[in-house]
């Protein structure tokens, strides 16, 4: 007797990985990447540590695939706000606001998940968020470049030290207030910069 029933080995997954990307996430943002162990990951999932290692390799395997759950869902959304049509002091303003308010959005996570991440402990890990980084400050400087050549560097460098000092202060709990005073007098100082 035969049945049209396929079977397969072993056991069913049981958990959704993408699933699974958005819990750590949320610890990795609460807790940081340094304060979370895979036992802590483990226990969050309900999962046993080989189908945690299958599912994702290392802690560093999950944290990598966490950034990148990040940028599609939760990071500031550079392209929308850096726009060739707005005056680059005025985008600028507008993206350190929209920082402020996304870092400081959550109670218990808060700062920027990426610009906390680059000063942790483990390599791997501070170098996936380190070029994560890094790539939202080219990203800036071209956008500042295509107008204001000779200071985009510059420019850059105090736009990104801005964010990372707001990210830094939403971790201590800054209320949005005081987060959204400091975007707004760093963008008063870039106005002197970068003429309309």
């Amino acid at each position: 007797m035969t049945t049209n029933k396929s079977h397969t080995r072993g056991r069913p997954r049981r958990f959704d990985p993408e699933a699974a990307v958005a819990t750590a996430q949320r610890l990795f943002h609460e807790r940081g990447y340094d304060a979370v162990s895979v036992a802590d990951v483990n226990d969050a999932l309900g999962i046993n540590p080989p189908s945690f290692y299958a599912a994702f390799g290392s802690k560093v395997g999950l944290y990598q695939r966490v950034l990148d759950h990040w940028t599609d869902t939760e990071a500031i959304p550079l392209a929308d706000i850096l726009r060739p049509d707005v005056p680059v002091a005025d985008a600028l303003a507008a993206m350190l606001e929209e920082a402020a308010r996304r870092y400081a959005s959550d109670p218990a996570a808060r700062g920027c998940l990426v610009l906390e991440g680059t000063r942790c402990n483990d390599r791997g890990a501070r170098e996936a968020a380190r070029a994560l980084n890094l790539g939202a400050e080219d990203f800036i400087r071209a956008y500042v470049a295509a107008r204001h050549p000779e200071v985009a560097d510059k420019v850059t460098d105090f736009v990104s030290t801005t964010m990372s000092g707001l990210s830094a202060k939403a971790r201590t709990g800054h209320a949005l207030s005081r987060l959204l005073t400091t975007a707004r007098l760093a963008a008063s100082a870039l106005t002197q910069v970068l003429p309309a």
